[in-house]
This record gives structure tokens, sequence and C-alpha cells, in this order.
């Protein structure tokens, strides 16, 4: 398996998997490709990367900014995240979570926000934390990841327009 940064002629390739991904998902409204692409297009998909296997797309990652408190503090959310369905449970999405937070780390980014199942995204040293707040959240699947020494911000967080155009 390769991770790298998607190119111009894998984006048919990501929709296609991550509305495969997230077409059983309860709480998914289906609208996980169409995040992507607004996210490209607002020039706010910080990182983006896929997992390969033979060539073939078998998994995508994208992080873009959040604001905290109306203010960009060097804070970026992951998601939306997809394996194709017949490969997930197999460790592709570790090992994209782990990249995209090494490149994240890289770029000097003071922490990292997701959404989602805390058994899963604890393993990566995601924590909740009640000073950071998004509204309509159940407060144990929102979760932080500090990546620098930056004092923690505090206060609600706003993910970049794309999620709720």
């Amino acid at each position: 398996m390769l991770i790298r940064p998607e190119e111009p002629a894998d984006r048919a390739s990501i929709a296609a998997i991550t509305a495969a991904a997230f077409a059983e998902v309860d709480h998914s409204d289906q609208s996980e490709p169409e995040i992507i692409a607004r996210l490209r297009a607002s020039d706010e998909l910080t990182i983006s990367l896929v997992a390969t296997e033979d060539g073939a797309i078998i998994g995508h990652i994208a992080f873009s900014p959040v604001t905290i408190d109306g203010a960009h503090q060097g804070w970026f959310g992951l998601g939306p995240m997809a394996v194709e369905p017949g490969r997930q449970s197999g460790g592709i999405g570790s090992t994209l979570v782990r990249e995209g937070l090494d490149r994240l780390r890289s770029q000097d980014a003071a922490g990292c926000l997701v959404l989602g199942d805390p058994a899963y995204y604890s393993r990566f040293g995601f924590a909740t934390d009640s000073k950071l707040r998004y509204d309509g959240a159940p407060p144990a699947y929102f979760m932080r990841l500090q990546l620098s020494d930056r004092t923690l911000p505090e206060g609600g967080v706003e993910y970049a327009s794309a999620f709720s155009a």
C-alpha cells in the first residue's frame, strides 16, 4: 500500500469510494463526496491523501482548517475519511490517519479535531475536551489532539464552510 497526496485524476475514484463507504452509515446524509469537492473548490482542502494498492485507490482522508471562537488558530478538522467497503478494518484508515497527522505536524499545526467514534480515534491520542464545543454533536464524539505545545484554545468550533453548504 502506498499513501500519497491526491492528484486531479483521483477525484472520481475518491468520490466513488467516499459515497460507497458512507452509503450504509446511519448518521450520514450522504453529502461527504460533495463536501470534499467543495473543500477543493474553496481551496480549503489542506491535506488530501489517498491510499493506493496496485495503482487503485482504496482509501482517502481529508483535513481542512477550523476556526475556534471565529479565529484561525492553527487547528484542522479530520474528515471525511473513507476506505473501500470491502477493505475496511484492515488498517488502511489507521495508516491514513497517522500519515495525515504527521503531515499536519510537519506544517506546524497546533492541533486536529475530529467528530467520530471515540473507540477508533482515541487510539491516535484524540480525547474529548469540554473547553471545545461543536454545536449539535454529542460531546463524547467530538475530540481533539494537540500537535504542538501552544496553549489549548477554548470555545465554539466551526468547520470550513464546505461542511454546511
